[in-house]
């Protein structure tokens, strides 16, 4: 498990893109659906578990108008990709910035499906480079 920001590998991906995991938090996911079939993340905007990605079976969160798709994250063991989406009102604020899953010793949200291994997943996050950003922005 990644223990700071310094710590941070990413897996998966051959761009820029919005949003990557660690190995550890790819190894949970892999367990996690094993459990509970296909996943997806939501980033939680704040409230009760502050800003943390909620992990569910994927489905059991409803996906509505106002959230955005940042990406699926593909995992080797894993049929299914595992989408991630937030807000619309947050990804205002986070829209220059590259987010990665990580997973922590702690208990997290109840909602989310990691909580009862007493691990949790957090976000690790860094701004985009111009480069980066203008290449996203390019592609919408």
């Amino acid at each position: 498990m990644g223990d700071s920001a310094a710590d941070v590998v990413e897996v998966g991906g051959s761009g820029t893109e919005r949003v990557a995991l660690t190995p550890a938090a790819a190894e949970l996911l892999v367990k996690l659906t094993d459990v509970h079939g296909p996943l997806m993340f939501h980033q939680s905007g704040g409230c009760c578990d502050g800003s943390a990605p909620m992990c569910y079976p994927d489905g059991d969160f409803k996906i509505g108008g106002q959230d955005v798709h940042l990406g699926d994250l593909r995992v080797e063991g894993l049929e299914k990709p595992v989408g991630f989406y937030m807000s619309a009102s947050q990804y205002e604020y986070w829209k220059h910035t590259h987010l990665t899953v990580d997973v922590v010793k702690g208990r997290g949200s109840g909602f989310s499906v990691e909580a009862p291994e007493g691990v949790r997943f957090l976000i690790r996050s860094r701004l985009f480079t111009d480069e980066e950003y203008e290449k996203l922005e390019s592609e919408l």
